[in-house]
């Protein structure tokens, strides 16, 4: 049996340096963090070969001192932290003291570095572990680091290293995010000699347009929240800008890029029920924190945190992202970057003047069916009780009062509908195509949401009890139910009552829901509660639960409406958080704009 023994300083650091370098990229992200921390407003990066070959990173930060070169390239030393007091309040990218020394350890690195106020430069060279002396050098100010044949001293790991196009596309990454983090730096990345990006020092704005894409910068919703000294601010995407993979996802804590969990949850949450399950957000958000409240020590990469009251930024996250997807028509508030908010029904541009307003001259109204949108609409209108339903409703033969009030209602107004599924209607900028079912249905949602969480989800008695034959599981869940004093079917707004051992009865049903297939209905619902039990169905599941009795309600496709009925179904869908999409995270309408339309026919050419 071998003896415990020390091992030798080199095996230390190439253990070490298999923890800390993985990877060329891995190495780039320490360099570009020891640049950032040293106040540098410029940051050029060189790649050879993806880095394999050679990775130099040049700043015009501080630099380093003749006297501290040596311990710059020796473990566990740093400026950055001295006691543990320092440790638990890090502000600073980098803390260990362990990055160059590891990176030094594997390669050959020579080190060059003129500090504020020095007469001349100084170089300092090692391979692997041999450090040759300090000489002067020729530098005008800053650092300059240059890493050169990555793992040649350890070949059996320098084997796993991918191909060349695999380690710059990583190493590109890592220079992404660290241009992200930092907008107020400029930065500029060649590979082989060729300059590959440029970011000259900007506007956050700016920064995330360069470089996400300006598609992504004009789908992105501004947002800038705080509350008990947290700070949430950046860009995410409209529901509608999403993706098929999570490439376009930054998350900044103190300007440290983190893959965190808790985050990425409060994320997910924010977004689910206006994306699709298989699609992505695309997003760049910055958390604000007092350092002292959140563990960057988790990790040897530092892309983890521990978060001292993690509920706590949870649910920060999770609303700021929340209040800033929900926004309605005309509440368009600036955010706090500068841009507006987005406002997914605000008309981009005025259409020309030469285009008047377009009328119909179709007789759309059914009207043996004049009663149908009112039964089953009014009941989530509560705020027009009483009223007849046409009296909220702007006529549509009163072309010249709709083209006065586009801005007032920016889906504009209805003038027919297509295959009992789309509505069309016009706008000031051209001509909108609406989902009604995926409209209504979100409508239903966000209804049925706010009624509950206001306990006051009102139950509408059927005039004729609905029976129907029942399984055992649903008598059995509806036996459960009734022997709750708080159940959660009364909760829902159902009145369900067992007849015999294999047949039920609806006897009332949400108010809300009326004109609704109550059997139909209440077989979804009992079976999410079977399921899922009571109290996780209204917990954990309540969103999907509602959105299952939501789209029993909504209006079906090839129901013909009037077109005061579809012009209810815009000012509601204005009036609706989300609206711009239905429950799965579909879209619920689209603008086709007149020069859209133009090109079509050609007009002008």
């Amino acid at each position: 049996m071998a003896n415990i023994r020390l091992l030798p300083d080199q095996l230390i650091s190439q253990i070490a340096a298999g923890e800390v370098v993985e990877r060329p990229a891995s190495a780039l992200k320490e360099l570009l963090e020891n640049s950032l921390d040293a106040g540098s407003s410029e940051v050029q990066v060189s790649l050879l070969q993806g880095g394999v070959k050679q990775l130099r990173v040049a700043d015009n930060g501080r630099g380093i001192m003749r006297d501290d070169l040596v311990l710059a390239l020796t473990r566990h030393a740093t400026s950055k932290i001295a006691t543990l007091e320092d440790l638990e309040a890090v502000s600073s990218l980098g803390f260990r003291g362990e990055a160059l020394a590891s990176i030094a350890s594997v390669s050959r690195t020579q080190l060059l570095s003129r500090a504020s106020g020095e007469k001349h430069a100084w170089r300092i060279c090692s391979e692997g572990s041999d450090i040759a002396p300090i000489e002067p050098a020729a530098l005008d100010g800053g650092t300059i680091v240059e890493v050169a044949d990555l793992y040649f001293n350890t070949p059996a790991r320098r084997k796993f290293l991918k191909t060349e196009a695999t380690e710059y596309g990583h190493c590109e990454e890592a220079f992404t995010r660290a241009a992200l983090s930092r907008p107020d730096v400029t930065f500029v990345l060649q590979h082989n000699g060729r300059v590959i990006s440029r970011y000259a020092a900007a506007a956050a704005e700016k920064r995330f347009a360069e470089v996400l894409g300006r598609e992504f910068f004009d789908e992105a919703l501004a947002l800038d929240e705080s509350a008990a000294g947290l700070r949430l601010w950046g860009m995410a995407a409209k529901p509608s800008f999403n993706r098929n993979s999570r490439d376009t996802q930054y998350v900044f804590v103190n300007g440290r890029f983190v893959r965190d969990k808790l985050i990425a949850h409060a994320i997910h949450q924010a977004y689910q029920d206006v994306l699709h399950h298989e699609r992505h957000p695309a997003f760049v958000l910055f958390v604000e924190i007092d350092p002292l409240l959140v563990d960057v020590n988790v990790h040897p990469s530092k892309t983890e945190v521990r978060f001292r009251d993690s509920q706590a930024v949870h649910r920060f996250i999770f609303h700021a992202l929340h209040k800033v997807l929900a926004v309605p028509t005309g509440a368009a508030n600036a955010a706090g970057t500068g841009q507006a908010a987005f406002n997914p029904f605000t008309p981009q541009a005025a259409a020309p003047a030469a285009y008047p307003a377009f009328q119909s001259s179709m007789d759309l109204r059914a009207g043996e069916r004049q009663g149908f949108y009112e039964t089953l609409y009014g009941g989530i209108r509560p705020e027009s009780a009483g009223q007849p339903v046409t009296d909220v409703f702007i006529p549509a033969t009163s072309g010249a009062t709709q083209s006065e009030n586009t801005d007032e209602h920016p889906l504009g107004f209805a003038v027919g509908q297509l295959h009992g599924i789309y509505i069309l209607a016009q706008n000031r900028q051209g001509m909108v195509v609406v989902d009604m079912h995926a409209a209504h249905e979100r409508i239903m949602y966000e209804k049925l949401k706010n009624a509950l969480d206001r306990d006051i989800v009102a139950m509408q008695p059927l005039l004729l009890p609905v029976s129907f034959s029942a399984d055992r599981l649903e008598v059995a869940t509806v036996q459960e139910q009734l022997a709750e004093s708080d159940s959660s079917l009364r909760q829902l707004g159902f009145d369900i009552a067992i007849l015999s051992p294999n047949t039920l009865a609806v006897r009332g049903i949400p108010a809300m829901l009326q004109g609704a297939d109550a059997v139909a209905l209440a077989r979804d619902v009992l079976r999410d509660l079977r399921e899922y039990g009571a109290s996780r169905a209204l917990l954990e599941r309540r969103n999907e639960l509602l959105g299952t009795m939501a789209c029993h309600a909504a209006v079906r496709a090839n129901r013909i409406l009037t077109i005061p009925e579809m012009n209810a179904l815009l000012r509601d869908m204005e009036a609706t958080e989300r609206s711009g999409q239905c429950n799965h995270g579909r879209p619920t309408w689209f603008q086709v704009t007149m020069s859209e339309l133009d090109k079509m026919f050609m007009r002008g050419q």
